[in-house]
């Protein structure tokens, strides 16, 4: 089976040979006098990613970058500033068979909690990085206006003020297709949501024919506006 890894923009150039998701409980036991422990039901937790990935120091055959190879360096700079910005991004695995049958993805809003390097001898010149990602949910605010009229206070409350909205094309597009890439992470690119991958499939049935889990770099594919 066949992945595609990326976190925001960036593509992996080696998929993880494990990823681990944790989905986190947010129940509480609490015991009652003379009932025991019960346990209160809550929604679930935010859902926590783990996995260690290959950076190569040099170019393999097996390792796929999107314009060309990048050293280490490349890499970390982009580990930094994802730690750094303050910013969630999102977690992209494209998943397909051999045969290029497409099959579930993920897109998951998260934050860079932590990464660790690791230089062992068995991996040579390449470094082994361990990353921890956690689920980042969108939250607004509401802003409550108070107004004085005769001496008598009232209120009133906008409504909620979304903190991150994904930029959508506000008409059509066009763009060209990169080593690596797959419709689910265009769409992302583009509409910040990668189910919107059905639309630019739509789009351009003549150009990728029959399996939208196929597609070759230099094709040139329209981005509809929706």
């Amino acid at each position: 089976m066949a992945y595609d890894v990326y976190l925001g923009d960036c593509l992996l150039p080696v998929p993880p040979e494990k990823i681990t998701t944790k989905i986190n409980g947010g129940n509480k036991t609490v015991t009652l006098i003379n009932e025991g422990e019960i346990n209160i039901l809550k929604k679930a937790g935010l859902t926590d990613i783990d996995f260690e990935v290959e950076i190569p120091q040099v170019k393999y055959p097996y390792a796929v970058y999107k314009d060309g190879f990048k050293d280490a360096g490349y890499f970390f700079d982009i580990f930094e500033n994802l730690k750094n910005s303050l910013k969630p991004f999102r977690f992209i695995v494209c998943r397909r068979t051999p045969s290029g049958k497409k099959l579930i993805n993920t897109n998951i809003k998260v934050s860079l909690e932590d990464y660790k390097i690791t230089e062992a001898a068995k991996n040579g010149f390449d470094f082994g990085v361990q990353l921890k990602l956690k689920q980042y949910r969108d939250y607004g605010t509401k802003l409550i206006n108070i107004q004085l009229a005769s001496g008598k206070p009232s209120a009133s409350i906008e409504p909620a003020r979304e903190i991150d909205n994904a930029p959508v094309p506000a008409s059509a597009t066009s763009y060209t297709v990169k080593s690596g890439d797959c419709l689910c992470a265009i769409a992302r690119q583009f509409y910040g949501n990668e189910s919107k991958y059905v639309d630019i499939y739509n789009a351009n049935k003549d150009v990728i024919g029959g399996n939208p889990g196929l597609i070759y770099p230099g094709q040139t594919l329209t981005i509809p506006a929706v």
